[in-house]
């Protein structure tokens, strides 16, 4: 992951909207039996552009999603978006969960699966072709898609890496 690309945000400053991805009860045995437990993965974001997702685990499904949403807030990231879509195609990849996003025209509207449409809707992203290429798990895939959505750079970004100028991106 390109480290320059990741732009952190604080919280504080802006009305962040969650979505709860997935719920999963675990069990741990012990000699009196077992004893469940919760992990929530969710996904915040002001759907403007500002994303971020966070793991919380609990003994309760309640603050399970309370702790996830605290981590979330903790961990965003600033999105770049041209007209309602991404600037251009992108792979991300997390562990086993490997994921594709395309831009789109205008009306096409979000075309992603499960928890990869959680994170596009909450970064505020209208129009999006995207496919889950590897594992189907949550987590990985949620993670692959901030990955994918961190690797992306407008072309004022570009201009201003390269030192050129704007137009120059564009016509050579």
């Amino acid at each position: 992951m390109a480290l320059s690309n990741i732009k952190r945000v604080k919280s504080s400053e802006i009305e962040l909207k969650d979505r709860l991805v997935s719920i999963q009860r675990v069990a741990k045995v012990t000699k009196g039996g077992r004893t469940f437990s919760f992990s929530a993965i969710v996904v915040v974001g002001d759907e403007n552009g500002i994303v971020g997702y966070g793991l919380g685990k609990a003994k309760e499904v309640t603050e399970a999603i309370t702790k996830g949403i605290d981590d979330a807030k903790k961990n965003l990231i600033k999105v770049p978006i041209i007209n309602g879509t991404v600037p251009h195609e992108q792979h991300g990849k997390f562990s086993g969960g490997r994921v594709l996003v395309k831009p789109a025209v205008h009306g096409t509207g979000v075309l992603a699966g499960g928890a990869m449409r959680a994170v596009l809707e909450s970064a505020g992203i209208k129009d999006v072709l995207a496919k889950s290429l590897g594992s189907s798990n949550p987590h990985n895939v949620v993670k692959a898609t901030v990955d994918a959505l961190v690797k992306l750079r407008d072309a004022y970004t570009v201009a201003q890496n390269r030192g050129v100028d704007l137009n120059k991106v564009f016509n050579g």
